[in-house]
């Protein structure tokens, strides 16, 4: 502080050199960055002026400068400087209109030489060869994807080689057009096995698009083979995973002689997949040498279970649940026995060729060497109201674990759910215990009828009356179910339907009224026949199964028969005591071996279990 004539005055510090430096710095920046401003502006100004220009040459037909123009910014781009980190986003956006424009013309040009056999003119020929590699690259990729198409089969060898004609002569093109021109011939002669392939590769089938590209390859050389081996390539990324899930699926529901099918057929398609080798070995570890198999086919036959016995045969006995049903332990008792005498589940449907709806081939029965096939019929499993207080199940639920169940009351009141209460579960549970019971994860045919219920659920308002009618007799409280209710009850069954048909079974027909058939004329067979297929065929799906309710058959050649068979019922069950089989006009005959709690009692079944060790003693109670 110094004083001045009484006066003060305040005295700055010098600034530091290091402001001054920061100041200048800041100065530099600002200088910069409006060098930088007024640069891209300039650029863009540039830039915005070349497009009028292009367009202008353009319309004067100088196609020299405008191709001139076009490659100019080509160099621009593929010549910078890599450690340069200027935008070209602008010389980008410039070529890419360019092409635009260009193209717009190119492709009406092409359009009409393809639709409208139209010859181009001088002027159009000068456009397309004075535009150098602007235009030929946009025809040669667009004469490649003709060629591809004529391949195909969407384009015919008229239309492609009234094409080649106009153009193959351009200088900028016929480096590409005429070796393409050249392979027309060869491209025409590969159409179909190309197509095919093309066509199973669509619908999914892809093992066999594989093996049809492959065969292509082998047989072709030049557009076709490169063709062929690219659509191999894309194959294979598109197939491993939903093949992989597949075999994975298969595995998991025991179906291991599928599983061993696929799984060797992508072990020779991706032979370094470890993954593929892995799962290849659970299965041809669970699979064993099939042979033909020349003895007769055991068809067996059970009816819902008898859950509780002392419901059964204590609480509330009935004399027609005693003679018609097995308890769950005569059912679990019969199957061990029968995995001891070396029987095998087997799928009826393999039994003939069902591809055919005019006539039907019988097939070589084909089994795992040392095992005998073995057909289970589930007959009626739509649980009628009568079997709700002898200690049945009242119907099929599927439990946490997405299991088909059995659900019934106990003698003490209390519902139960179990997979052990009923057929289906106990078969399921013995399956997985032993999968070699099996061929390839087939457990039974299970029947249905559908006047009153299907697995427990009215799925029809038609089956409200007989229901009723039925829970009446039985002195239980009558339903009105919604139209809410119902569709529930659909969805409900097309769940458990979906769940076994993807777990090895298979669905069959015992007639919707399961009604006597040979005593019925054709006009209630026809009635019968189109309620079930409205009611229940609807939520199955087409079934060539026909049970015949307690035996009652129609003969092959009679028209009722023939009707049966024109709606797609092409095997047929009867019943008898012992092993039969026929072949008909366009039809299969067996009959099938009822198990009942009478017939343990009065046929003699010792070639299939000892009747002894598999009669319940509970029985003897009710007698």
């Amino acid at each position: 502080m110094m004083e001045f004539g009484g006066n003060s005055v305040r005295m700055e510090k010098p600034r530091s050199v290091g402001t001054w430096v920061l100041l200048v710095l800041g100065l530099a920046s600002i200088l910069a960055m409006l060098v930088i401003m007024v640069t891209v502006s300039r650029s863009n100004q540039r830039l915005a002026r070349i497009m009028p220009k292009f367009d202008s040459a353009l319309e004067k037909r100088d196609y020299d400068q405008a191709l001139a123009m076009y490659r100019d910014m080509n160099d621009i781009i593929i010549n910078r400087d890599p450690g340069d980190d200027t935008d070209f986003e602008g010389e980008y956006e410039i070529v890419q209109q360019m092409e635009a424009r260009v193209n717009e013309r190119v492709r009406t040009i092409e359009d009409k030489i393809r639709y409208e056999r139209y010859t181009p003119t001088k002027d159009d020929f000068a456009f397309l060869e004075g535009l150098g590699e602007l235009t030929g690259a946009r025809m040669t990729i667009w004469l490649t994807g003709l060629c591809e198409e004529f391949l195909l089969g969407t384009i015919e060898k008229p239309t492609l080689t009234f094409i080649f004609k106009q153009l193959e002569n351009l200088s900028n093109l016929s480096a590409a057009a005429r070796p393409l021109r050249a392979e027309v011939d060869q491209i025409e002669l590969s159409r179909g096995d190309v197509q095919t392939a093309q066509v199973l590769f669509n619908e999914g089938k892809y093992i066999e698009a594989v093996e049809n590209y492959e065969y292509v390859i082998s047989t072709s050389s030049g557009f076709v083979n490169e063709f062929a081996q690219k659509r191999l390539e894309e194959c294979k990324i598109e197939m491993y995973q939903p093949m992989m899930d597949k075999a994975e699926h298969l595995l998991s529901n025991l179906q291991f002689y599928s599983a061993e099918e696929l799984l060797s057929d992508l072990a020779r398609i991706f032979p370094e997949d470890q993954i593929i080798q892995s799962s290849l070995y659970v299965a041809t570890s669970n699979t064993y040498p099939v042979e033909k198999y020349s003895g007769s086919l055991e068809v067996l036959c059970i009816k819902p279970l008898i859950a509780d016995t002392q419901v059964a045969f204590e609480v509330n006995y009935q004399a027609s649940t005693e003679s018609y049903f097995l308890t769950t332990r005569e059912f679990s008792k019969i199957l061990e026995s029968l995995y001891e005498k070396n029987y095998c589940l087997y799928d009826p449907r393999s039994t003939a060729d069902l591809s055919n709806s005019a006539f039907l081939n019988v097939k070589d029965i084909m089994i795992p060497k040392g095992k005998k096939p073995l057909v289970l019929i589930f007959e009626d499993f739509s649980y009628t109201a009568s079997r709700s207080k002898v200690g049945m199940c009242t119907r099929l639920v599927l439990n946490d674990q997405g299991q088909v169940c059995g659900e019934y009351v106990g003698a003490n009141g209390q519902t139960v759910v179990s997979r052990t209460s009923e057929a289906i579960g106990i078969l399921d549970a013995f399956v997985e215990a032993h999968p070699d019971f099996s061929y390839n994860g087939v457990k039974g045919v299970v029947t249905l009828t559908g006047y009153q219920s299907i697995f427990g659920y009215v799925t029809d308002q038609d089956q409200v009356d007989d229901r009723n009618n039925a829970l009446q007799n039985a002195g239980l409280s009558t339903i009105a179910p919604t139209d809410k209710d119902i569709e529930n009850n659909k969805t409900t069954v097309l769940a458990i339907i979906e769940k076994l048909k993807d777990t090895g079974w298979i669905m069959g027909s015992s007639t919707y009224g399961f009604i006597n058939a040979n005593h019925c004329e054709l006009p209630t067979i026809q009635n019968d026949t189109q309620k079930w297929l409205d009611q229940v065929g609807s939520l199955t799906g087409d079934v060539p199964i026909l049970v015949y309710p307690n035996g009652d058959f129609i003969r092959g050649s009679d028209p009722r028969c023939k009707y049966l068979k024109d709606l797609g019922f092409r095997l047929f069950f009867g019943v008898g005591p012992t092993p039969y089989f026929t072949f008909g006009d366009n039809y299969l005959y067996f009959d099938r071996c009822m198990l009942t709690g009478d017939t343990l009692r009065t046929v003699d079944y010792s070639r299939l279990f000892d009747v002894g060790e598999v009669y319940d003693e509970s029985r003897k109670k009710s007698r």
